[in-house]
C-alpha cells in the first residue's frame, strides 16, 4: 500500500469514528405520509424533509426509452407487491430521460404505497441511519441518488456499498436504491488502471483498482442504460412537448428546422434539449399574440 493509500485510509478511519460520535439523535428522523422526501443535514441535525410540489412528469412523457419504462416499471411493481426486487442503476449520457424516470415511476406507483427518499452524495454516509429508520416505517420505499459518481478515495460510497450488499446487517425489505449516473461504473476509468492488469495462465486478471470500481456497480441488479437520440427520435420528443405545450403551429417544417438549429446550439440531441426547445418554442407564438 502507498503512502497516499495509507494516507486516506487513516482518513477514512477518523472521519467514521467522528461521524459516530456525532450521530445524530434518532428522535429527529421522523417521515409523515408524503410521496416524497429528501433528506436533510443542518444545524448539527438530521432530518426528512417533506417535497410538497412533485414533477408531474408521467410515462407517457417520455418517448423513445420503452424498453427502460418496461423493466423498471415490472420491478417496481414486484417491489409494491412484495415481491423480490432489484436496485436499480441508470447510467448513460446526460438528458438523456434517467431522472425523468424515476420522478414518473413514483409518480405511476405513489398511489399504490410506493415513498422516495432523495438523498444527495454526500450524504450516502447516512444510508444506515435512514435504513435504521425505515425498518419501523410501513410502506415501500425507494432510495433515489440522482447524478451519482464518485472520485478515488472517495469514503461516502463505502456506506453505498453496505446498503446495496455488504453489512452484516440485513437491508430493510421495504428498500431499495435507484440511482443515476453519467459513469456506467460510477467512478472515473484511467488508462492506468488497464495497465496494471494481467495475463496468468491465458487469463485475463484485473487489476485491484478496475475490480474495486466494478464491484460497486455490479451490486445493482439492474442496469439500465441510456444513449443518445438519433434525429427522428429528437424530433418525436420535441412534437410531444409541443404538442403538450399547446403550441400554435402554423408550418411544422419551420418548427422541426429550428428545433434541429436548436439541438446544433446546444451541441446535444437530448430529450432535455428538446423540453427546452419546446418551452421557447411555446413562449415565443404566445407571447408574438399579445
Amino acid at each position: 500500500m502507498s503512502d497516499i493509500d495509507k494516507f486516506f485510509s487513516k482518513a477514512n478511519e477518523l472521519l467514521e469514528r467522528l461521524e459516530k460520535q456525532l450521530a445524530y439523535p434518532q428522535q429527529t428522523l421522523a417521515l409523515n405520509d408524503a410521496s416524497a422526501h429528501r433528506w436533510r443535514k443542518e444545524n448539527g441535525s438530521a432530518r426528512f424533509q417533506e417535497v410538497k410540489h412533485l414533477s408531474d412528469i408521467c410515462l407517457d412523457d417520455l418517448h423513445c426509452l420503452d424498453r427502460q419504462k418496461q423493466i423498471i416499471t415490472r420491478n417496481t411493481e414486484q417491489f409494491i407487491k412484495g415481491f423480490p426486487a432489484n436496485n436499480v442503476l441508470l447510467w448513460g449520457p446526460r438528458g438523456t430521460g434517467k431522472s425523468s424516470l424515476i420522478k414518473a415511476t413514483l409518480n405511476q406507483f405513489k398511489d399504490k404505497g410506493l415513498r422516495l427518499i432523495e438523498v444527495e452524495r454526500q450524504h450516502l454516509i447516512d444510508l444506515p441511519d435512514i435504513a435504521e429508520v425505515l425498518y419501523q416505517q410501513a410502506g415501500r420505499f425507494i432510495i433515489y441518488c440522482d447524478d451519482l459518481s464518485f472520485e478515488s478515495n472517495d469514503a461516502s460510497y463505502k456506506a453505498l456499498k453496505v446498503i446495496l450488499d455488504g453489512s452484516i446487517s440485513n437491508t430493510p425489505d421495504n428498500l431499495l436504491i435507484y440511482a443515476t449516473s453519467n459513469r456506467r461504473h460510477l467512478m472515473p476509468e484511467y488508462m492506468s488502471d488497464n495497465q496494471q492488469s494481467q495475463m496468468v495462465e491465458g487469463e485475463l486478471h484485473l487489476s485491484e483498482a478496475i475490480e474495486e470500481k466494478i464491484s460497486l456497480s455490479e451490486r445493482f441488479g439492474l442496469w439500465l442504460s441510456f444513449h443518445p437520440f438519433n434525429q427522428t427520435q429528437y424530433l418525436s420528443i420535441v412534437d410531444h412537448w409541443i404538442d403538450k405545450l399547446d403550441a400554435d403551429i402554423n408550418n411544422n417544417e419551420e418548427m422541426h428546422k429550428a428545433a434541429l438549429k436548436w439541438a446544433l446550439e446546444h451541441g446535444s440531441r437530448s430529450g432535455r434539449v428538446a423540453w427546452q426547445f419546446a418551452r421557447d418554442w411555446t413562449g415565443k407564438k404566445q407571447l408574438a399574440k399579445l
